[in-house]
């Protein structure tokens, strides 16, 4: 069981830090699977290289 001084304490997040945060996670998750395309695109550029596609 929490304290009371603990839960006193504990503030509300307002809405505009919930998009804060949720625009982060976006962008995290965008940069990410950006990041895995390219990667992707890479490897499928040295496949046709060497002949293997």
């Amino acid at each position: 069981m929490r304290g009371t001084t603990e839960m006193a304490t504990r503030r509300r997040v307002t809405r505009r830090e919930w998009m804060r945060r949720l625009g982060w996670m976006a962008a995290l998750w965008l940069g990410g699977v950006f990041t895995l395309a390219a990667v992707a695109y890479v490897i499928r550029v040295l496949m046709q290289a060497l002949g293997m596609r």
